[in-house]
């Protein structure tokens, strides 16, 4: 592509008022030669009429656009595919948050120029990829309960075909062992539906049905799955596009709730046990077959305790006043008790909570102290919370443990990984156990052939790790998207709509691969890393640290892209210590012509620089939210946005203190277990990297403070204004960079 390029400045929303405009001008003619126009109003009707008269009419390829931030008006300034357009921001970064007609203020801009016209010299047009196969949209559902029924139901009403694999023999999952289920508006009890829907999906010709088998191995990408299915003794193929894991979920182990009764005495049931009692038909006591008079139901037996199940499944509490209400309407004298913590009907399921609290139903809170048996029936003693004292109810027939929801891919043991090298507490195989909260794989259900392992990582509680903020559903893998309880636990309204929403998520990533785009976060870029293979040394830092599972290796140890996996972060060239993996319009020597770009006044004119490079996801709104807000900060500052933190070179902090500037600050999101890093390790990656850097720093006489990381979530934009003036009082008590004008 031959470029033309033209440089643009809007001279609205105060930025004429806040700079010399003129200045500017000549800034871009005597450092690059480029033209450049200005425009009262820019994103205006006439404003992009002149954009595009100049693509016309002079051919105008590469728009430099000196406005607002590059995060409005995006649809405005969406020029087509053929086009390159860089965005500078002078609104909210320059005229909205400093002193106008100040010197510094206009040495900012032209810095801001300066660094958006060495991008767009270095910046290709990206080609959409192609694979060399023919992509497929076709959906494997795995799990075939009401989660996965659904998903894939809705998946051939949208019109793609559906895979559907089951380990059972039939269709239908927990809710086809219910009795009954509450639906909105939880008024009443309704039949489960679930016969309907086992029809509906295996009378559907868009629906292939597989019952009695198992996922043997996926390989391959979005759009180019090969999936490998067991069943009846063979081994099938299917080509498949994306993935939604359905799972489910089993219910948590009472053998370890002793000390509620469960297996001392067969009158203590759990939640799931009674269900299955309930559809079976009459419900009598286990022990003799005697009908139920008195039951006492226990919440939380066993969840929101560090013991057992640290967290709450939600459902319990709405499960143990159906059941009550199958004990009610079997025997409308019959008596319940509920004992809870917290009774948890959220929305509208408070209208059946009411309606249980109508039917006679005695409800206390307070938690279980002993469990017994007297004279042939059993007895409770709890500690009452509202009247303060401890309380015994004997005569009980039946007492029913309302457990929690485990997700069905929880490991059974601790997980064991192959060692880093300088790993501490490996073993003689060279082996580590993973921590239960350090993200580790899950039990076999999807068989990835994946360097990366072959399940998808789940988070401290097992449930398969999604970015539940900004990107629901979404998981590790790209193109593979969980659903259901075994997503989080949910109540049987809410898993008709996550699997709605995961079928959905489903196929717009097969639309996406199809035309060479990538899916979240980036949705719709078209830039994919390319490798020059001829210096890689085989480190593996790219394979290991890529969050997503889109490299592969061979057995040399050479990377072996899948690019439909990718969603275009950059972790692996901020890995690469050869600095061989690049995009056409993001690399490491494009953003290091942008810090070369920036003019480094001498020391005795005590004008500091500062580089920060700053996370596009939470950390840039948080920016721009400063700005709009009026907010001030030191003008001796200039951000330059990268995709992620992990992406981020070390190159680039040679680059900028041999260039003499003082100090670097890295701004990204927060990460852990609940993070906000968009590309999950992004900015946990990018901290550990500074940490070598600054032992580098040390032995160069350099002082470590000059280089600083720093979360920011996106509502910290108040925060920002204090964060650099902190940091600029520490650059000037280290002093001017002694590398400046070198």
């Amino acid at each position: 592509m031959d470029k033309k390029t033209v440089v643009y400045i809007c001279t609205g929303c105060g930025i004429g008022d806040a700079v010399n405009v003129d200045q500017l001008k000549e800034v871009v003619d005597e450092d690059f030669s480029l033209p450049c126009k200005d425009h009262p109003f820019l994103c205006g009707p006439e404003g992009v009429a002149m954009l595009k008269q100049d693509m016309e009419s002079e051919g105008v390829n590469t728009f430099v656009l000196a406005a607002c931030s590059g995060r409005v008006n995006y649809d405005v300034f969406n020029l087509g595919a053929e086009a390159i357009v860089e965005r500078v921001n002078l609104r909210e970064q320059v005229a909205w948050s400093m002193p106008p007609q100040d010197e510094d203020t206009q040495m900012l801009a032209e810095d801001n120029l300066r660094m958006a016209c060495a991008k767009v010299k270095d910046t290709k047009l990206p080609e959409a990829f192609k694979a060399e196969e023919e992509y497929v949209k076709d959906i494997l559902v795995v799990g075939g309960g009401l989660a996965g029924l659904t998903a894939a139901l809705e998946t051939a009403k949208a019109g793609y075909n559906a895979v559907l694999v089951e380990k059972e023999a039939t269709l239908g999952g927990w809710l086809a062992r219910n009795k009954k289920r509450i639906t909105m508006p939880y008024k009443e009890l309704s039949d489960t539906g679930i016969e309907e829907l086992v029809s509906a999906v295996t009378g559907n010709p868009k629906v292939k049905v597989y019952t009695s088998a198992n996922v043997e191995k996926v390989e391959g990408g979005p759009g180019l799955f090969s999936v490998a299915i067991k069943t009846d003794g063979n081994v099938v193929s299917e080509r498949i596009g994306a993935i939604v894991q359905a799972n489910g979920w089993v219910p948590y182990d009472a053998n370890k709730l002793g000390h509620l009764g469960y297996g001392k005495s067969k009158d203590v049931v759990t939640n799931v046990e009674f269900e299955l009692m309930a559809a079976a038909g009459k419900i009598t006591r286990p022990s003799d077959g005697k009908e139920v008079k008195n039951t006492l139901f226990i919440q939380c037996a066993g969840s929101r305790d560090p013991e057992h199940l640290p967290y709450c499944s939600s459902v319990c509490c709405m499960v143990s006043l159906k059941q009550a209400t199958y004990l009610k309407e079997q025997d409308p004298e019959a008596v319940n008790y509920i004992l809870y913590k917290d009774m948890r009907t959220v929305g509208q399921a408070e209208d059946f909570y009411r309606k249980a609290q109508n039917d006679g139903n005695v409800f206390i809170r307070g938690s279980a102290e002993e469990v017994g048996e007297s004279g042939g029936k059993l007895y409770i003693e709890a500690n009452d919370e509202l009247l303060a004292e401890r309380i015994r109810i004997e005569d009980l027939d039946l007492i029913v443990l309302a457990v929690g929801m485990v997700p069905a891919t929880k490991p059974l043991v601790t997980p064991r990984i192959k060692a880093p090298q300088d790993a501490p507490d490996k073993d003689e195989e060279g082996m580590i156990e993973v921590k239960p909260d350090s993200g580790f794989f899950a039990a076999p259900a999807l068989r990835l052939a994946y360097r990366q392992g072959p399940e998808l990582p789940t988070l401290k509680y097992g449930f398969p790790d999604s970015h539940f903020i900004c990107f629901p559903y979404e998981s590790r893998r790209t193109g593979i998207y969980a659903t259901g309880c075994v997503r989080k636990p949910m109540e049987t309204a809410k898993v008709v709509d996550d699997a709605v929403g995961a079928a959905m998520k489903a196929i717009q990533c097969c639309e996406a691969t199809a035309n060479g785009i990538a899916v979240h976060p980036r949705a719709g870029d078209m830039s994919y890393p390319e490798f020059n293979m001829n210096r890689c040394t085989q480190c593996k830092r790219c394979t290991e640290e890529c969050p997503f599972g889109a490299i592969n290796e061979d057995e040399k140890g050479n990377p072996l892209p899948n690019p439909t996996r990718c969603r275009r972060c950059g972790v692996c060239m901020g890995a690469c210590p050869e600095r061989i993996i690049s995009f056409k319009n993001y690399s490491v020597p494009m953003i290091g012509n942008m810090i070369k770009a920036i003019h480094v006044p001498e020391e005795d004119e005590e004008k500091p620089r500062v580089v920060a490079l700053i996370c596009e996801n939470d950390a840039y709104p948080a920016l721009d939210m400063a700005g709009i807000k009026r907010m001030k900060w030191s003008p001796y500052v200039r951000f330059i946005p990268v995709r992620c933190l992990g992406s981020v070179n070390l190159v680039w902090v040679a680059d900028a203190l041999s260039r003499g500037i003082d100090g670097l600050l890295l701004f990204g999101c927060r990460h852990g277990d609940d993070y906000q890093c968009h590309f999950i390790k992004g900015s946990e990656l990018a901290n550990t990297r500074l940490g070598k850097v600054s032992e580098t720093l040390d032995r160069l006489a350099l002082e470590s403070d000059r280089v600083k990381f720093v979360e920011v979530g996106i509502s910290d934009y108040h925060k920002i204004p204090q964060i650099i003036g902190e940091f600029m009082e520490t650059i000037e008590s280290v002093g001017p960079n002694p590398y400046k004008g070198w």
